[in-house]
């Protein structure tokens, strides 16, 4: 297999060093290994098979409880967006490796680009659509504005999420844990600091309001 990989002039690029890999359970691991702290789909269960033809699932959605039926290789970002219509969970790269489509599957930060569908069975998923209350914000996305860690607003949604995930894990987490709870999430505006000042304000509060 190494010998297929072929060599650039500055060495083996990460695309072909992932082609070499292929689609074997070593390239999964590998991939699975870079995408912390958020996570894909975890591991197959003792008795839990992949899903082989269609088949309709409930879960809890933003608090309600629901029945769809999913599609055999369908991701939970696929099923939200195009077939619940919840669009605040953003396609990005669709690889797992900027953050964008991140929400909470019982109550831990998943991308949802990597997560099967049919996973999501019997589970507690929340997205962006489920923060706020009427016209009023949830802490978080209160955070974000009054700290003007929106900029373009693309990314925002992924941010907040992993955001709530992370103080929810830890009410009053240390600037250097919310750099690594934050990790797994890219702004390509370059508004990270911004972002940093919003979480940072809302791990000085107290009250247990998330």
């Amino acid at each position: 297999m190494a010998e297929n990989i072929k060599k650039g002039k500055k060495g083996i690029s990460r695309r072909d060093f992932l082609k070499g890999l292929g689609g074997g359970a070593v390239g999964t691991a590998v991939v699975t290994h870079l995408i912390k702290p958020a996570s894909a789909a975890p591991s197959l269960e003792p008795g839990e098979l992949l899903q082989l033809s269609k088949k309709v699932i409930s879960f809890v959605l933003n608090g309600k409880e629901i029945q769809v039926e999913v599609e055999p290789g369908e991701s939970l970002l696929d099923l939200l967006r195009e077939k619940l219509h919840l669009t605040g969970t953003k396609r990005i790269c669709n690889h797992g490796t900027c953050g964008g489509c991140t929400v909470l599957v019982d109550n831990q930060a998943v991308y949802s680009c990597l997560y099967p569908a049919f996973r999501a069975e019997g589970k507690n998923v929340l997205t962006i659509e489920g923060l706020a209350q009427g016209e009023k914000l949830h802490p978080v996305q209160q955070a974000f504005l009054d700290h003007d860690a929106y900029q373009c607003g693309f990314c925002t949604p992924g941010f907040i999420m992993a955001t709530l995930a992370l103080l929810r894990q830890k009410a009053s987490p240390s600037p250097e844990e919310i750099k690594v709870g934050l990790n797994g999430n890219i702004c390509r505006c370059g508004n990270h600091l911004k972002i940093l000042e919003a979480v940072k304000a809302l791990a000085s509060q107290k009250g247990g309001m998330l």
